[in-house]
C-alpha cells in the first residue's frame, strides 16, 4: 500500500472533523498545482471522491462543472482506513448529527476545553481560563478559531448571571 504524505494525512484527518467527511477547504498554503497534484493522487488511490457540491448549503467547490454547478471532495472509506480510522467511527455523531468524530490527542488543553463544553452546564470562559491558565482572549480565540472554524464544532454562547459568558457544545 502507498504511504500517505503529511499533507494527504492532514487532508484526511481534517475531513473526519467535518460533516459528510468533507475534505475542503484544503490546508492553508496548499493551492494551485500543488493542490491539484495532491488531490489527484488521492483521487487515484481512492482516498478522496468527487461529489456534486450542494451550493445551497455553502459547500466549498473543488471545481466548477458549468451551469452554476460544481464538485466538492469527500474522504472515502479507503481514505479513512488509510489514516487508521474505522469508517463507522468517523460517521458516528459525536456532538450533533452534523459533526463527525474528531481525532484530538487526549490530555491536551484543546481536549480538556472540548470536554468542558460538552458538559450539560457548559463552561464559563472564566472556568476555562482557570483550567488552562490562558488569558480570557486566548480562550475566546480558541473557541472561535480552533473549535468553531477549524473543527466545525457547533458551539452556543450566552451570558448567564453569576457565571458570565457560558459556552456549550451543541
Amino acid at each position: 500500500m502507498t504511504a500517505l504524505t503529511k499533507t494527504q494525512r492532514l487532508i484526511l484527518s481534517r475531513a473526519t472533523t467535518r460533516a459528510g467527511t468533507l475534505a475542503l477547504p484544503l490546508p492553508n498554503g496548499l493551492a494551485g498545482a500543488a493542490a491539484k497534484m495532491a488531490v489527484g493522487r488521492m483521487l487515484s488511490h481512492g482516498w478522496l471522491k468527487e461529489v456534486e457540491a450542494n451550493l445551497r448549503r455553502g459547500q466549498p467547490l473543488w471545481r466548477e462543472t458549468g451551469d452554476g454547478h460544481g464538485t466538492t471532495l469527500i474522504a472515502t472509506e479507503a481514505g479513512l482506513e488509510a489514516i487508521g480510522i474505522e469508517p463507522d467511527a468517523a460517521s458516528a455523531p459525536r456532538i450533533a448529527d452534523t459533526v463527525k468524530s474528531v481525532a484530538i490527542r487526549a490530555g491536551t488543553k484543546q481536549a480538556q476545553i472540548i470536554a468542558m463544553l460538552q458538559r450539560p452546564e457548559g463552561a464559563a470562559v472564566a472556568e476555562i481560563v482557570e483550567a488552562t491558565s490562558w488569558l480570557a482572549h486566548t480562550v475566546r480565540g480558541s473557541i472561535s478559531g480552533a473549535l468553531k472554524k477549524k473543527l466545525g464544532l457547533p458551539i452556543n454562547t450566552e451570558k448567564v448571571e453569576g457565571r458570565g459568558t457560558v459556552c456549550r457544545a451543541r
